[in-house]
Protein backbone atom coordinates (compact mmCIF):
# COMPACT_ATOMS: atom_id res chain seq x y z
CA UNK A 1 0.00 0.00 0.00
CA UNK A 2 1.11 3.45 -0.83
CA UNK A 3 0.42 6.67 1.41
CA UNK A 4 -2.35 7.33 0.29
CA UNK A 5 -4.09 4.09 0.08
CA UNK A 6 -3.07 3.90 3.29
CA UNK A 7 -4.68 7.17 4.18
CA UNK A 8 -8.02 6.25 2.57
CA UNK A 9 -7.98 3.18 4.43
CA UNK A 10 -7.63 5.03 7.89
CA UNK A 11 -10.41 7.21 6.87
CA UNK A 12 -12.96 4.40 5.72
CA UNK A 13 -11.56 2.12 9.09
CA UNK A 14 -12.80 5.25 10.86
CA UNK A 15 -15.94 5.88 9.69
CA UNK A 16 -16.88 2.36 9.91
CA UNK A 17 -15.74 2.24 13.60
CA UNK A 18 -17.51 5.42 14.37
CA UNK A 19 -20.80 4.50 13.72
CA UNK A 20 -20.44 1.11 15.58
CA UNK A 21 -21.66 0.23 19.14
CA UNK A 22 -19.31 -3.00 19.45
CA UNK A 23 -15.86 -3.90 18.94
CA UNK A 24 -14.42 -7.44 19.62
CA UNK A 25 -10.41 -7.77 19.12
CA UNK A 26 -9.04 -10.76 18.46
CA UNK A 27 -5.96 -12.74 17.63
CA UNK A 28 -6.34 -15.04 14.64
CA UNK A 29 -2.27 -17.12 14.34
CA UNK A 30 -2.62 -20.00 12.42
CA UNK A 31 -6.19 -19.77 10.82
CA UNK A 32 -6.31 -21.31 7.41
CA UNK A 33 -8.10 -19.58 4.26
CA UNK A 34 -11.17 -21.76 4.89
CA UNK A 35 -11.25 -21.10 8.66
CA UNK A 36 -11.04 -17.72 8.33
CA UNK A 37 -13.53 -17.68 4.94
CA UNK A 38 -16.05 -19.40 7.15
CA UNK A 39 -15.73 -16.91 10.45
CA UNK A 40 -16.14 -13.94 7.95
CA UNK A 41 -19.46 -15.35 6.00
CA UNK A 42 -20.65 -15.86 10.32
CA UNK A 43 -19.86 -13.04 10.76
CA UNK A 44 -21.58 -11.34 7.85
CA UNK A 45 -24.68 -13.67 8.53
CA UNK A 46 -24.83 -12.09 11.70
CA UNK A 47 -24.95 -8.41 10.40
CA UNK A 48 -20.98 -7.89 11.51
CA UNK A 49 -17.70 -7.21 9.42
CA UNK A 50 -14.25 -9.04 10.36
CA UNK A 51 -11.32 -7.28 9.59
CA UNK A 52 -7.83 -7.73 9.50
CA UNK A 53 -5.65 -5.09 9.65
CA UNK A 54 -2.34 -3.50 10.09
CA UNK A 55 -2.14 -2.57 14.21
CA UNK A 56 -0.47 0.95 13.09
CA UNK A 57 -2.96 1.79 11.00
CA UNK A 58 -6.05 0.27 13.19
CA UNK A 59 -4.56 2.65 16.03
CA UNK A 60 -4.51 5.50 13.88
CA UNK A 61 -7.79 4.70 12.93
CA UNK A 62 -9.41 4.58 16.15
CA UNK A 63 -7.96 7.93 17.15
CA UNK A 64 -10.83 9.76 17.71
CA UNK A 65 -13.84 7.17 18.49
CA UNK A 66 -14.68 6.49 21.38
CA UNK A 67 -12.93 3.23 20.71
CA UNK A 68 -9.58 4.55 21.89
CA UNK A 69 -9.15 2.00 25.11
CA UNK A 70 -8.62 -0.96 22.93
CA UNK A 71 -5.20 0.35 21.39
CA UNK A 72 -2.90 -1.34 24.07
CA UNK A 73 -4.84 -4.78 22.92
CA UNK A 74 -3.62 -4.06 19.48
CA UNK A 75 -0.08 -6.26 19.48
CA UNK A 76 0.41 -9.54 17.12
CA UNK A 77 -1.73 -10.97 14.56
CA UNK A 78 -5.10 -9.35 15.75
CA UNK A 79 -8.27 -8.45 13.79
CA UNK A 80 -11.19 -6.41 14.52
CA UNK A 81 -14.90 -7.37 14.61
CA UNK A 82 -17.57 -5.00 14.70
CA UNK A 83 -21.74 -4.65 14.26
CA UNK A 84 -24.04 -2.12 15.91
CA UNK A 85 -25.68 -5.43 17.48
CA UNK A 86 -23.25 -5.60 20.44
CA UNK A 87 -24.75 -9.09 21.43
CA UNK A 88 -24.40 -10.44 17.90
CA UNK A 89 -20.83 -10.08 17.22
CA UNK A 90 -19.71 -11.31 20.73
CA UNK A 91 -22.35 -14.72 20.17
CA UNK A 92 -20.32 -15.30 16.76
CA UNK A 93 -16.94 -14.50 18.44
CA UNK A 94 -17.61 -16.65 21.35
CA UNK A 95 -19.03 -19.45 19.24
CA UNK A 96 -16.28 -19.33 16.81
CA UNK A 97 -13.53 -19.12 19.55
CA UNK A 98 -14.88 -22.74 21.21
CA UNK A 99 -14.82 -24.69 18.33
CA UNK A 100 -11.03 -23.35 16.77
CA UNK A 101 -8.73 -22.98 19.46
CA UNK A 102 -6.05 -20.76 17.06
CA UNK A 103 -8.91 -18.01 17.28
CA UNK A 104 -8.59 -16.40 21.13
CA UNK A 105 -11.04 -13.30 22.17
CA UNK A 106 -8.44 -10.61 23.42
CA UNK A 107 -11.24 -8.32 24.67
CA UNK A 108 -13.17 -5.57 23.00
CA UNK A 109 -14.89 -2.43 23.46
CA UNK A 110 -18.85 -1.61 24.05
CA UNK A 111 -18.91 2.27 23.34
CA UNK A 112 -16.23 3.83 25.46
CA UNK A 113 -16.38 0.66 27.78
CA UNK A 114 -13.17 -1.34 27.55
CA UNK A 115 -14.26 -5.05 27.97
CA UNK A 116 -11.51 -8.07 28.51
CA UNK A 117 -12.46 -11.65 26.67
CA UNK A 118 -14.29 -12.55 30.05
CA UNK A 119 -16.24 -9.22 29.47
CA UNK A 120 -16.89 -10.39 25.89
CA UNK A 121 -18.06 -13.96 26.82
CA UNK A 122 -20.51 -12.54 29.38
CA UNK A 123 -22.11 -10.36 27.03
CA UNK A 124 -22.17 -13.56 24.76
CA UNK A 125 -24.66 -15.28 27.08
CA UNK A 126 -27.39 -12.44 26.77
CA UNK A 127 -30.05 -12.49 24.68
CA UNK A 128 -30.41 -11.09 20.96
CA UNK A 129 -31.42 -7.70 19.67
CA UNK A 130 -34.31 -9.39 17.99
CA UNK A 131 -35.00 -11.62 21.10
CA UNK A 132 -34.99 -8.30 23.33
CA UNK A 133 -37.51 -6.61 20.92
CA UNK A 134 -39.53 -9.84 20.74
CA UNK A 135 -39.50 -10.28 24.86
CA UNK A 136 -40.59 -6.55 25.00
CA UNK A 137 -43.32 -6.83 22.50
CA UNK A 138 -44.63 -9.88 24.49
CA UNK A 139 -45.35 -8.34 27.35
CA UNK A 140 -46.78 -5.10 25.54
CA UNK A 141 -49.43 -7.28 23.77
CA UNK A 142 -50.15 -9.34 27.30
CA UNK A 143 -51.93 -6.66 29.30
CA UNK A 144 -53.63 -5.97 26.19
CA UNK A 145 -54.61 -9.20 25.77
CA UNK A 146 -55.93 -9.73 29.67
CA UNK A 147 -57.65 -6.18 29.49
CA UNK A 148 -60.04 -7.50 26.32
CA UNK A 149 -60.95 -11.21 28.43
CA UNK A 150 -61.34 -9.00 31.44
CA UNK A 151 -63.56 -6.48 29.73
CA UNK A 152 -65.52 -9.35 27.95
CA UNK A 153 -65.86 -11.58 30.63
CA UNK A 154 -68.63 -9.81 32.39
CA UNK A 155 -70.55 -9.30 29.08
CA UNK A 156 -70.57 -13.24 28.96
CA UNK A 157 -71.56 -13.50 31.96
CA UNK A 158 -74.78 -11.26 31.32
CA UNK A 159 -75.30 -13.49 28.45
CA UNK A 160 -75.53 -16.29 30.26
CA UNK A 161 -77.61 -15.24 33.20
CA UNK A 162 -79.91 -13.53 30.78
CA UNK A 163 -79.69 -16.87 28.81
CA UNK A 164 -80.96 -18.76 31.89
CA UNK A 165 -83.75 -16.75 32.56
CA UNK A 166 -84.64 -16.93 29.23
CA UNK A 167 -84.74 -20.93 29.65
CA UNK A 168 -86.83 -20.82 33.01
CA UNK A 169 -89.15 -18.60 31.40
CA UNK A 170 -89.99 -21.13 28.19
CA UNK A 171 -89.90 -23.68 30.91
CA UNK A 172 -92.19 -22.38 33.04
CA UNK A 173 -94.32 -21.29 29.51
CA UNK A 174 -94.19 -24.57 28.59
CA UNK A 175 -95.84 -26.21 31.87
CA UNK A 176 -98.15 -23.98 31.86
Amino acid sequence: MDRTEKREFVAELNQALAATSMIVVTRNAGLTVAEATDLRRKMRAAGATFKVAKNRLTTLALAGTRFDGIAPMLTGPTALAWATDPVAVAKVAVEFAKTNEKFVLIGGALGPQTLDADGIKALAELPSLDALRAGLVGMISTPATRIAGVLQAPAGQLARVFGAYAKKDEALAEAA
